[in-house]
């Protein structure tokens, strides 16, 4: 009755309008009869009441509906105050309005703006409008505005989006946002669906899934409320029992009986004396001398005398909170769905429970490779000329420093980051041999079997070599820039990613790996110097000449510092004090090891990087921390294994 006045309505004003000059003829439009139809709505403005009216708009399937809630939401919708009919405008001046027609948008002329009310939806109105234009923007020509539509969908979507998605994924052409699409419809008929079957079947159909957005649906449907009954109730089997002391504290037990009004509120003990201290009358509390109450058996009898006339509450004691604890079950009961859906996602969260945690196990595991392997990178250079000279070059790290400065150099004399990287390698590996070459010939072989004065000097050329690099490249860091095939990660699931450019810095650990081991065992150098690390007088009876030895190993492990520098470079801060950072952990691989050992080295970095990423999950927020606790455990180790995970004979194991 009431839509068939509105209709009549709608037709007077129609009549009226048709007797309007010309540029006011499309008043029998269909979509400003579906306007006037719902006038009465959309001119009150009503949070509460406009929810028809723009949903008969998103409905109506009529090509102008989005462009009038689009007109609307952004408050240029009019209506003529003399006919009655929507318009929209926009001001000419501050008393006049350009009006064009809501069918179409023909231009009508320009009017006084006295003649014309302003549409001015809330914030509340704009959002319900925002809503419904969803359904057109899925169904846009231009795939941005669907991606656009599905971003604010993912962001807050509601029941109506459900229907909307479903139809527009037939006709939806981009195989990016059709699988997108069809997600985003399993995770809406989880939440909206008003079928069971289908919403347990759409919770089933992510079997695997660890998405967020999957736990962020099935999490509420599995949401319970704690619940209690007498004992002699008999309850249903799905229900799960909580045991008071063990899944159920008895404080939150008794709590929920008090708040049902199944037991009385416990008596506290502060306002058991404050109820004495009000009812003292003449020295007395209930006829019993104040002196006397001064023990809590006659405090607490005192006050029952006073509950007994009533100018107390009853007093409950532990013995009472106890005997009504046993006359109740308490269990926990679904609320946030139906039984089934709820079982059904409380399965699906445990197996992704279960799987959440293998994946984190998986992608912990994975970060302590990236970070073992540049541990090794950093350390192998150190493992050479530590294992077979005995000398501990406390300059190590500024090696790695130089050839990230030089990688630097590189790229900004060649633009191209792919070309500048593989220039920076040999180039690092060249210059960084030279420095150790010529490190060794002036400082090194004049402190051989001198360990503390190795070690001094060695550190005052490290002091050195940072300031030099202060005073050329100053003190901000530089970049070192990745090629653009190295930027984003290889991503395996919600939990398990790792950026390429670990995975480069992993594969060149393994490269060098290679390398290191064709040149000890395939050729005359590494002979050599395995013939001088075993047994140096050996070794120079048989024509070997152990002080070249020295100097090419120091350079060949100095110039591995300087291809580790530039791998580093592209991941870490290239700064004057980067070598710093890594020469504690170079030498911590090396001793846990195996000195001289290149097997011992890998290990060692493997223990090394796997141990600081296990310590670091168990104590995020305190990385310095867990590096402490990483040297103390590697201090217990070395007390059980001095010669380290693969212990070498010879010099080595002899300094």
């Amino acid at each position: 009755m009431l839509l068939s006045f509105r209709r009549l309505a709608a037709t007077i004003l129609i009549s009226i309008a048709m007797a309007l000059p010309a540029a006011a003829q499309d008043a029998a439009s269909p979509i400003q009869t579906l306007l006037q139809e719902h006038a009465e709505e959309i001119r009150k403005s009503s949070r509460r009441t406009i929810g028809p009216a723009i949903d008969a708009l998103a409905a109506s399937g009529l090509r102008d509906a989005q462009v009038v809630l689009e007109q609307w939401q952004n408050k240029d919708m009019w209506v003529d105050e003399e006919t009655g009919l929507f318009v929209f405008a926009e001001k000419v001046d501050r008393n006049t309005l350009r009006i064009f027609d809501v069918a179409g948008g023909a231009e009508v002329g320009v009017f006084s703006k006295d003649r014309y009310d302003q549409l001015k939806p809330n914030s509340g109105i704009r959002g319900l409008i925002g809503s419904a234009l969803v359904q057109f923007q899925l169904n846009d020509s231009d795939p941005a505005t669907r991606a656009t539509a599905l971003t604010a969908i993912e962001r807050d979507a509601e029941v109506s989006h459900l229907t909307a998605l479903r139809g527009s994924i037939v006709s939806e052409g981009d195989p990016a946002l059709k699988a997108r699409k069809e997600r985003l419809e399993r995770l809406l008929t989880i939440r909206f669906a008003q079928v069971e079957a289908e919403r347990i079947a759409a919770i089933n159909s992510f079997s695997g899934d660890l998405g967020v957005d999957l736990r962020a649906a099935l999490t509420p449907l599995v949401a319970t409320r704690l619940e209690a009954a007498p004992l002699t109730e008999t309850l249903a089997p799905e229900v799960r029992i909580l045991t008071v002391g063990k899944s159920l504290s008895a404080a939150e037990a008794y709590a929920l009986l008090v708040d049902k009004d199944l037991a009385p509120p416990r008596t506290d003990p502060s306002a058991l004396r404050d109820t004495l201290i009000a009812h003292i009358e003449n020295g007395e509390v209930a006829g019993v001398q104040v002196a006397t109450l001064d023990t809590d058996a006659a405090r607490m009898a005192a006050y029952v005398k006073l509950a007994e006339t009533g100018a107390a509450a009853p007093l409950v004691t532990e013995e009472d909170v106890a005997a009504s604890l046993a006359r109740f079950a308490f269990f926990e009961v679904f609320v946030g769905a139906p039984l089934p859906v709820a079982l059904a996602a409380q399965e699906a969260l445990g197996d992704i429970e279960a799987k959440l945690a293998l994946s984190q196990t998986a992608d912990l595991a994975l970060d302590g490779l990236s970070l073992a392997s540049i541990y090794f990178l950093a350390a192998i250079g150190l493992a050479i000329t530590f294992g077979v000279m005995g000398v501990i070059n406390m300059a190590h790290g500024e090696f790695i420093m130089i050839g990230a400065y030089t990688g630097y150099v590189v790229q900004l004399f060649v633009p191209d980051y792919t070309l500048s990287i593989l220039l920076a390698i040999p180039l690092a590996f060249a210059i960084t041999f030279g420095a150790g070459v010529a490190m060794e010939r002036l400082v090194i072989r004049w402190l051989y079997h001198r360990p503390l004065e190795t070690l001094l000097a060695t550190f005052g050329v490290s002091i050195a070599l940072q300031q030099l690099a202060k005073n050329i490249f100053g003190t901000q860091a530089r970049p070192l820039t990745a090629p653009g095939w190295l930027n984003g990660s290889l991503v395996i699931n919600d939990v398990i990613a790792i950026s390429y450019i670990r995975i480069a810095i992993f594969v060149l650990a393994l490269i060098f790996l290679a390398v290191f081991l064709f040149v000890m065992n395939r050729t005359r150098l590494g002979l050599e110097v395995r013939a001088v690390t075993q047994n140096p007088r050996m070794a120079a009876s048989m024509g070997i000449n152990p002080d070249r030895i020295n100097m090419l190993t120091f350079g060949f492990g100095s110039g591995i510092a300087g291809i580790a520098g530039v791998a580093i470079g592209l991941y870490a801060k290239v700064t004057s004090e980067m070598g710093s950072d890594y020469i504690v952990q170079s030498f911590m691989t090396v001793v846990v090891g195996g000195v001289g050992n290149i097997w011992g080295t890998l290990l060692g970095a493997t223990l090394v990087g796997t141990l600081q990423k296990g310590i670091e999950w168990l104590n995020p927020s305190n990385t310095l921390a867990a590096q402490t606790y990483m040297i103390l455990f590697i201090i217990l180790f070395i007390q059980f294994r001095p010669r380290g995970i693969i212990a070498l004979k010879g010099r080595a194991a002899e300094a």
